[in-house]
């Protein structure tokens, strides 16, 4: 790595929140410690401050930017979607973490009208039918996965 005091690029900064994704994907970060540590990532300035988020994390190689992923097809060959239901990390996570919601309410309502003998009012939708929306959303607008700070412009000093 170069000296910590040199100050980084955006592709240096993008290649650590790559390692950061793949680090949460093999189970080394939770979700909330990868959001923060992608955080810190965008706004390092110095190589040092970003060789520190990533310092407890086993590395086999230099981080470097991840080569583009090829947009999913369907069927003829292009993707319906343009590429956005892609399986990025952040992706993964956000929907991970909404099916396993998901799952655990529902299976609470299935308990409890099965205890009361009857279909009850399917009160699941109020948890899963906003955030699943919301998600939705993002996925096919191709938002999220990226602080919003990275998207300042770039005329860092």
């Amino acid at each position: 790595m170069p000296d910590p005091q040199m100050r980084a690029a955006d592709t240096d900064r993008d290649a650590v929140a790559h390692r950061l994704g793949e680090h949460m994907t093999a189970g080394r970060l939770t979700v909330a410690e990868y959001e923060d540590r992608v955080a810190r990532a965008y706004d390092a300035k110095t190589y040092g401050e970003l060789a520190e988020l990533t310092s407890d994390l086993p590395s086999s190689r230099p981080a470097t930017r991840p080569a583009p992923q090829p947009a999913a097809t369907g069927p003829c060959g292009s993707s319906p979607w343009g590429g956005a239901w892609s399986a990025g990390p952040w992706r993964r996570a956000v929907w991970g973490s909404w099916l396993s919601t998901a799952v655990i309410v529902t299976t609470i309502w299935l308990i409890t009208c099965l205890s009361a003998g009857a279909f009850l009012y399917f009160w699941p939708i109020w948890v899963i039918g906003p955030w699943g929306a919301v998600l939705l959303a993002q996925t096919l607008s191709g938002g999220g996965g990226r602080s919003r700070r990275h998207h300042r412009p770039h005329n860092r000093v």
